[in-house]
């Protein structure tokens, strides 16, 4: 008689999401990776106890995000998730609310004032030249000084800083947040003209140089600077 698979029977039969739980933890209790095979539906179903259909749905969810893959005269095999692409399809649906729009927007804040050693760490002399561009071409759009929170000029500068870091998942992550830049600049960001800063305004221009002269030190305290009002939104006026 053929073996039956080791894991615990489900209490309730009528619920997928607890049968994707009970194969989720069948996965990490049998330390299964990449490539690995996993029993079929018929198999899970007798473990179970439950309908080869609630197997199938509960497979098809783990299928949808990339958990599992079926492959010809393998079955179906453990696959590596992308979890930014999944993400991305949530964010792509623009059903996101305001609070979690909130929550991204200071994850991007978080981001990019911890990938600072990361930047100086992996800069070339090709990136510096390619940021030079970038802030040349926005002073020469901006002569007048009255676009410091350009979104176009925000996501062409800081867009580039992730890059610079060599993080791939980073970098990615970076495109995930154009809509909240969207959100942030069209309905929440102070008046770029008008708002007090506490100290003064660091442009591009002298984050520029702070990487240009390998300040580490300045660039830190210049990037928090040039946050400044973002920072001031979310710490001080939280529900604005």
């Amino acid at each position: 008689m053929k073996n039956k698979i080791s894991i615990s029977p489900l209490t309730n039969h009528s619920l997928v999401d607890k049968v994707e739980i009970r194969i989720t933890e069948y996965i990490k209790e049998n330390k299964l990776s990449v490539g690995d095979t996993i029993p079929k539906e018929m198999e899970f179903a007798e473990a179970l106890g439950v309908s080869r259909t609630v197997i199938r749905e509960a497979l098809s969810r783990l299928r949808t995000i990339g958990i599992i893959d079926s492959k010809k005269h393998k079955g179906m095999v453990l696959s590596q998730p992308d979890f930014i692409h999944n993400f991305e399809k949530v964010i792509d649906t623009h059903l996101l609310g305001d609070e979690t729009l909130k929550d991204i927007f200071e994850l991007r804040l978080i981001l990019e004032m911890g990938m600072i050693d990361l930047l100086f760490a992996r800069k070339t002399e090709k990136d510096l030249v390619e940021l030079e561009e970038i802030v040349s071409k926005m002073e020469n759009e901006d002569s007048a000084g009255t676009t410091l929170f350009s979104l176009d000029n925000e996501v062409a500068f800081h867009g580039k800083l992730y890059e610079m870091s060599g993080n791939k998942t980073l970098q990615r992550f970076q495109n995930l947040l154009l809509p909240v830049f969207q959100y942030v600049h069209t309905n929440k960001l102070p008046d770029a003209e008008t708002y007090m800063y506490t100290k003064k305004f660091i442009t591009h221009r002298e984050l520029l140089n702070f990487l240009k002269n390998d300040n580490k030190k300045a660039f830190r305290k210049g990037m928090s600077q040039h946050l400044e009002p973002h920072f001031d939104r979310i710490l001080n006026h939280p529900t604005s």
